[in-house]
């Protein structure tokens, strides 16, 4: 039987079950070791291929993936009734695989087209961002943006890609010197100095927790041509604040209007490899072909940046293996145990995730989730863990401690300095991340073509026999390239990612 007619495929010769290629009927042969199917296997699901015993581990990649909760018979689907969760406990081992990176030579690496803002980094677009403080400012910039983006505010100025209003749900009833406080202010900076904004206008409402000045002092910014500051309060009300701003904005329009794109080494590049609405085949085709993308980043100079600690639970002793140093890899099992603590104080689970639609699409437990999902980091050493949305100042591939909640992931990412967001998607996740273009990348064939329009690369094939993850993994690659020199990504022809930005709310509201 081939490769594309066997319906089931092994991932490891350790493991216990397989995964359905396609739907396979109750009594049809699976393809792997003599095995009938018991009953239907949904794609994407899993089949055991031999007797399992109640209690007994069950393995995928050729790791646990959690316990057999009743017996089952070889041929039988395994998922939610009967495959229960397993506590993630490794001996971690630390810097074994500490590779060379294997760069490219400085003078046969790649460039590419960008904004090179000097100290603030390359930008891959050029737009102007207003940044909310609090809630309470969030209509009145909305508003500013709607008038330049719908109402032509922008004509003439052809080079400028949009008003972007950052808008969020929290700024006051916060304790300033929590984490949650931290957390707001440490985003509302790395956007405010992102590269792919030109320009920047932060507004307040004036009596917020939130107060400017102080964002201002602690992270050193200074006022200038294209980073202004304004309150409603102090303005007098909501028309005037609206007046003024749609005046500064015209005042930053020719300076950001006449920022040339220029040839930049991919070293500029920060890309945040994220997963959303995973299912079955996401950790067999499009996370390790991103993988093999990463991988040729980061021989290029280029810096990637994985996340979802949650999403990496019960695969985190892949990654100490491959820290480049044993404090990098303490970093990262201290951020696990800080969420074992942060899960049980909020009476949750670490395996609250996989979601409803990850269940549907096979995923069981966190732990195989986290197996597939890690593998979007490929192979090159880790050279950093940060906390979230610290800036990323480490080349290389590097973990970012962040929910596995994807709107506040890609916030924290894009925050740190990410100028590209390439995204993952078995079930069809749609979101886009202004001002970071947004590459979404399909791990099914069957979802790609029902919701094409909204994805930019099909990695489905690897599954089905007729595409491999090297081939695919370069044409995601080739696509970062362009879309950095820019090339439009789906979610940007339809004008996406005004509603993404979503910094992580942590602590009491009071």
């Amino acid at each position: 039987m081939s490769l594309v007619e066997n319906p089931t495929i092994l991932l490891n010769p350790a493991d216990s079950v397989g995964v359905a290629r396609r739907t396979i009927k109750a009594g049809e042969q699976t393809g792997l070791a003599d095995v009938v199917a018991a009953e239907t296997i949904p794609r994407g699901h899993k089949v055991a291929l031999r007797a399992i015993a109640e209690g007994e581990e069950v393995r995928k990649f050729g790791q646990v993936i959690g316990i057999a909760s009743r017996d089952i018979a070889a041929g039988q689907h395994i998922h939610l009734q009967n495959l229960s969760m397993v506590e993630s406990h490794h001996d971690h081992q630390f810097c074994v695989e500490n590779q060379d990176p294997g760069l490219v030579p400085e003078n046969e690496r790649l460039t590419f087209m960008g904004y090179d803002r000097g100290l603030g980094g390359v930008g891959t677009r050029n737009y102007i961002g207003i940044i909310s403080t609090v809630n309470c400012s969030a209509t009145v910039s909305r508003y500013i943006a709607e008038h330049f983006n719908r109402l032509g505010g922008l004509d003439g100025f052809d080079n400028v890609d949009g008003v972007v209003a950052l808008t969020h749900g929290g700024g006051c009833a916060i304790n300033t010197k929590g984490e949650g406080y931290e957390y707001l202010t440490r985003v509302i900076k790395g956007y405010a100095t992102h590269p792919n904004f030109g320009g920047i206008l932060m507004i307040g409402l004036g009596c917020e927790t939130n107060q400017i000045r102080p964002i201002l002092e602690h992270y050193k910014l200074e006022e200038g041509n294209r980073f202004r500051t304004m309150t409603i309060q102090q303005l007098g009300g909501t028309r005037k604040t609206i007046d003024a701003a749609c005046d500064m904005i015209r005042e930053m329009l020719p300076e950001v209007n006449a920022a040339q794109r220029t040839p930049q080494p991919l070293s500029k590049l920060k890309i945040a490899l994220e997963c959303g609405g995973s299912d079955g085949y996401s950790g067999i085709t499009a996370n390790p072909a991103l993988g093999v993308a990463s991988d040729m980043l980061v021989r290029q100079g280029a810096t990637t940046v994985l996340s979802e600690t949650p999403e990496i639970y019960g695969a985190e002793h892949l990654l100490t293996r491959r820290a480049r140093t044993p404090a990098v890899a303490e970093k990262l099992l201290q951020r696990i145990e800080w969420w074992r603590d942060y899960t049980s104080r909020n009476n949750a689970e670490l395996n609250n995730n996989p979601s409803h639609g990850n269940k549907e699409g096979g995923l069981t437990t966190i732990l195989e989730k986290s197996l597939g999902a890690v593998a979007k980091g490929g192979s090159m050493p880790l050279n950093a863990v940060y906390e979230y949305a610290e800036p990323v100042t480490e080349q290389g591939f590097v973990f970012m401690d962040t929910p596995g909640y994807d709107p506040v992931a890609v916030t924290g990412q894009v925050a740190g300095g990410c100028n590209i967001v390439c995204f993952t998607t078995g079930r069809g996740s749609v979101s886009g991340w202004k001002p970071s273009p947004t590459i979404k990348i399909a791990t099914n064939s069957v979802m790609y073509e029902h919701m094409q329009e909204d994805m930019d690369v099909n990695c489905g094939d690897i599954a089905r026999g007729t595409d491999t993850i090297d081939a695919a993994g370069k044409r995601i690659f080739d696509l970062i390239v362009a879309v950095a020199s820019g090339e439009k990504t789906l979610s940007e022809h339809f004008d996406y990612g005004d509603n993404e930005f979503v910094p992580w709310q942590v602590g009491a509201v009071t």
